[in-house]
């Protein structure tokens, strides 16, 4: 059995699964139900027909089925041996009735092998004012399928969480039918029938649709190319839906981008997927800060700061800035050939893994000078963290400070301090955030920055209140 923490994953080897969903069930406590979404390589479901919850409790193709409550506990089982070729997902989902996920003690999930019963993986979870949750999720890699621990709450409750997978859910809808208190087992050839989402009932007019997310125009925006602006103004819209999920409509925060540089990332530097990530992640400065700069460091054995990205330059930024090391492994080290003002020499950056030193720079420049606003720290590593006891000190001293820490895994291993933080005691609020990715450049917009944002609105309200935060 596998203990994970938020945003680590696995491989699956069993052919079947039991996805139990497990609270301390008491006086007060609201009523929990697990649910699931079927989803293409889009994200999306293909129709209502591919939500399984207790009033559907099974699935067209029979791969997924809602297997009924006990006290305490909530099942859906999943065949992945017989899930249909265009099914590239399964998202657990969860519902809280008569209150919220942080009123729910003890929330894990346990994943089983449905044929030897034997456990998996656990994943513990830690909720706040939600009603609706993603726990985690079945996806397919390569032909192999995995299992990620998700820990994403939505303030926009199930019907939000429904909605932005592609289930049609009315504004109104009538009450569902009841909930059976038994494990329903209907017949293989007679689906149960669907009753929610309920059509909502006949009115002379249909509601307005909800306000569309404010956009900000960053400085300098207007300088770039057409087809690159058009492309940035999309992925604001998206950061902007993504904090609105987390009951976030104006938010002002400057962002960090921290890179890493080490010997083992040099792939993804050749592929480009560094520089499409610095492209993805000035969305979210050009939205959060509309001042058209993001501040960003390279780091390997050593850390060197960059010059600030400014938007209206952002093309220029990503070809002069966003390099891999310059390692020579004989002869004497040269003078490098080709720099131009600002450019960092990467030889001195070197090929290690030193985290530490780039959280310790990245803190000072937030100490000098102080701004009142919030600052996001994403930040960008392939594993091979070692320097944990370092790393876990700088991190803690940085709780009193008003930076929260989003660490983004690329898809190796061995994130040591980076991946658990999280879970440590003994902090006044949690300011670090962590999940990976196999492929980050196959990860859809959408739900890149619902994970880079899942965490960071709850802690600027818990910083704000614990007087971290102006």
């Amino acid at each position: 059995m596998t203990t994970l923490h938020k945003g680590a994953n696995l491989a699956v080897g069993a052919t079947s699964v039991r996805a139990v969903l497990c609270w301390s069930a008491g006086p007060g406590v609201p009523d929990v139900d697990a649910s699931a979404l079927l989803l293409t390589a889009a994200g999306r479901v293909r129709s209502d027909d591919d939500f399984v919850f207790y009033n559907q409790p099974r699935h067209a193709s029979g791969a997924v089925r809602h297997l009924g409550k006990q006290p305490g506990a909530d099942t859906i089982g999943v065949d992945l041996g017989t899930l249909e070729p265009g099914i590239e997902r399964v998202v657990l989902c969860a519902s809280a009735d008569g209150g919220t996920f942080g009123q729910v003690p003890g929330l894990h999930l346990r994943l089983l092998d449905a044929v030897s019963a034997a456990e998996l993986a656990r994943f513990d979870m830690d909720a706040g004012p939600e009603t609706a949750f993603l726990s985690g999720e079945l996806y397919r890699r390569a032909g192999v399928w995995k299992f990620r621990a998700v820990g994403q709450g939505y303030a926009s409750g199930l019907a939000g969480l429904a909605r932005d997978f592609g289930i049609t859910v009315d504004e109104e809808p009538r009450p569902a039918a009841p909930r059976p208190a038994a494990p329903v087992a209907p017949s293989p050839t007679v689906p149960a029938p669907v009753v929610w989402p309920a059509p909502a009932p006949a009115a002379p007019e249909p509601p307005p649709p909800p306000p569309a997310p404010t956009v900000r125009m960053a400085k300098g925006e207007e300088q770039l190319p057409p087809a690159v602006r058009e492309l940035l103004s999309l992925r604001k819209q998206q950061v902007a839906v993504s904090l609105r999920k987390q009951g976030v409509t104006t938010l002002t925060a400057r962002v960090v981008l921290v890179l890493d540089a080490s010997g083992s990332m040099a792939g993804h530097y050749t592929r480009g997927t560094v520089a499409g990530v610095a492209e993805r992640m000035a969305a979210v400065a050009a939205q959060l800060d509309d001042d058209g700069q993001m501040q960003a460091w390279t780091f390997a054995t050593n850390p060197a700061r960059l010059p600030d990205l400014e938007i209206g330059e952002l093309p220029a930024w990503l070809r002069l800035h966003v390099r891999v090391g310059q390692i020579g492994l004989f002869g004497r080290r040269k003078p490098p050939k080709g720099l131009v003002p600002g450019q960092v020499d990467m030889r001195a950056v070197g090929i290690g893994n030193e985290e530490q030193k780039v959280i310790a720079q990245v803190r000072a420049f937030v100490r000098d000078p102080p701004v009142p606003a919030p600052t996001l720290v994403l930040f960008f590593s392939d594993g091979g963290v070692y320097r944990n006891a370092e790393i876990e000190r700088e991190l803690r001293e940085a709780v009193e400070e008003p930076l929260f820490w989003q660490f983004i895994g690329l898809g190796r291993a061995q994130y040591g301090v980076l991946e658990y933080f999280d879970t440590l005691p003994g902090r006044r609020v949690d300011n670090v955030g962590f999940f990976a990715v196999d492929d980050i450049d196959r990860l859809p917009d959408p739900e890149l920055y619902d994970r880079l944002l899942s965490e960071f609105p709850s802690w600027v309200r818990a910083a704000r209140a614990a007087g971290i935060l102006r």
